[in-house]
């Protein structure tokens, strides 16, 4: 269950907020001060933090500093007042997720939520911090030898150093915006504000609003000015994640923004000029959809100046050992259980295993028998039938399996195919299929990765 810190000093709407939170099917830890986050910071990491702006003795601010020090990782969610919005838009370029305005809308907050725990899951892909070194400059390192993961590497470090736009390419969890961090670490904007924004997670109705921003008066509730992503990462680095996502309205008008460097504010009367190097990021064959006319094919050879295919954990090779050996050590650091280690038949089953979740799935297979286990870990600890490689769907089972992992890898396979179906009848919008299937968003959202889907 993801855990949320929620910091706010007037006991009514903490208690209000920790309720509908934890009605999201949230963990949550409330804070009444700035000394109380402090001490949760301190204690343990989070999925996401929401904090109020004005606190007793500090402010958000403080919160913010404090958990990206903890965590680099995590996203902090700032809540305003009218007054304050200037003071939280500038604590974006700080490094804060992005803010809510009070009084909170429920639904918004739930939205702007999955979106940040999707984007802090991304961070812990197959690119891995490593921490001493993520510490000092905050620079991820690529974990891996295969020959694939390196030829990316080469790449990505090649072009680093120029403004050429570079649209990444990869399954789900790949580690995508990882590659994009490490992009933006080279460059010479590494100083600058690197903003990522997952099309997939936007309403089409919000689209061009999260992009270029609205003035005041633009719609019914724009109440102030509010600055759209691109100019939130003036002089570095927008992030466009799932970028075969984005609505057709929206890609023609990214396509003017790209060529001319100009954002004009919904309701806006002029242009805004912006100094943004675009990485882009998608798990469908953008190049198909350009033939299908599903992606105009003018934006796609825009984006597509420089392609880097980041390979699925499946097709490393050997690299799945040098990360599940990573992620034990962690583990082992962690839950103070120095005697883990991994039997000759869970190393067998690891190589075996197809991996369709890619690393998440490895790290929650290790992670889930490192809590439950104090020694060596066998095949059957990790999930995994030893020496037997997962069958795909349609493909016969292994006769060896138990009636409970061929009901469990039936079941599978059918919701698989289900949700699949589904997101192709809504044209891949997240929000309406999981309307559809009769799950919440964050649900749908956790099976597309655990299936692959992206």
């Amino acid at each position: 269950m993801e855990t949320i810190l929620l910091v706010e000093d007037k006991a009514e709407l903490r208690e209000m907020l920790a309720t509908a939170l934890r009605r999201m099917e949230y963990e949550v830890t409330p804070a009444a001060s700035l000394a109380e986050a402090l001490t949760a910071l301190r204690r343990r990491r989070f999925s996401a933090v929401l904090t109020d702006l004005k606190l007793p003795q500090g402010t958000g601010m403080d919160v913010l500093r404090a958990a990206l020090q903890a965590d680099a990782a995590t996203p902090v969610v700032l809540m305003t007042a009218y007054g304050g919005v200037a003071e939280a838009v500038a604590a974006m370029r700080d490094g804060a997720y992005d803010f809510i305005q009070k009084p909170i809308d429920l639904e918004h907050l739930r939205h702007l939520l999955a979106r940040a725990i999707e984007r802090q899951l991304l961070l812990r892909e197959n690119l891995v911090l490593k921490e001493d070194y993520a510490r000092r400059f905050g620079f991820p390192r690529i974990v891996g030898e295969h020959a694939a993961m390196q030829a990316a590497a080469r790449e990505m470090q090649r072009v680093a150093p120029t403004d050429t736009t570079v649209l990444l390419l990869g399954e789900s969890g790949t580690g995508k915006e990882l590659f994009a961090r490490a992009l933006h670490q080279l460059s010479p904007r590494a100083g600058k504000p690197f903003v990522a924004l997952n099309c997939a997670a936007i309403p089409e109705t919000l689209m061009e609003n999260e992009l270029f921003g609205h003035e005041r008066g633009a719609f019914t509730g724009a109440d102030v000015r509010r600055p759209g992503k691109f100019e939130l990462a003036h002089g570095g680095t927008l992030f466009l994640d799932e970028i075969g996502e984005l609505p057709a309205s929206a890609q023609s008008k990214l396509l003017r923004v790209l060529e001319e460097r100009v954002v004009e504010r919904l309701g806006g009367s002029g242009g805004i000029q912006v100094d943004v190097r675009v990485v882009a990021a998608s798990n469908r064959d953008l190049e198909g959809a350009a033939g299908r006319q599903e992606f105009r094919r003018d934006l796609f050879y825009r984006l597509a100046v420089c392609p880097i295919r980041i390979p699925a954990l499946r097709e490393r090779g050997d690299d799945v050992l040098l990360m599940a050996e990573h992620f034990l050590d962690r583990f082992r650091r962690e839950l103070r259980k120095p005697r883990l280690k991994l039997a000759p038949a869970a190393l067998a089953a690891l190589r075996a295993h197809a991996w369709p979740g890619n690393v998440r799935e490895l790290q929650n297979a290790l992670e889930r028998a490192a809590l439950l286990n104090d020694g060596e870990l066998s095949a059957a600890d990790l999930g995994l039938a030893a020496n037997v490689r997962s069958a795909p769907a349609g493909e016969s089972l292994p006769p060896g399996d138990s009636l409970p992992q061929v009901s469990a890898r039936a079941v599978a396979s059918v919701e698989r195919a289900k949700i699949e179906a589904t997101l192709r009848e809504c044209k891949w919008n997240k929000a309406a299929a999981a309307q559809r299937l009769g799950v919440s968003y964050k649900t749908l959202l956790n099976k597309i990765h655990a299936y692959g889907l992206g």
